[in-house]
């Protein structure tokens, strides 16, 4: 959580692959105010690489 409003890291955002098949956070949100952030565009490859070292990180700090 920002300090106003909730803040998505990008990160650590994926936009869900990995795990869905679209962004979560776009699909509920009830006021449609989750728009894409055009200085962090990335492919499909990019963010399941992403998605990849995020769980690995994971993993090895359990």
């Amino acid at each position: 959580m920002g300090e106003i409003i909730y803040e998505i890291h990008p990160n650590l955002c994926t936009e869900c692959v990995g795990h869905y098949d679209q962004p979560q956070c776009q699909l509920f949100c009830p006021v449609d105010c989750i728009p894409l952030d055009p200085q962090h565009v990335e492919s499909q490859d990019e963010l399941m690489d992403k998605y990849k070292k995020l769980i690995a990180q994971k993993s090895t700090s359990n």
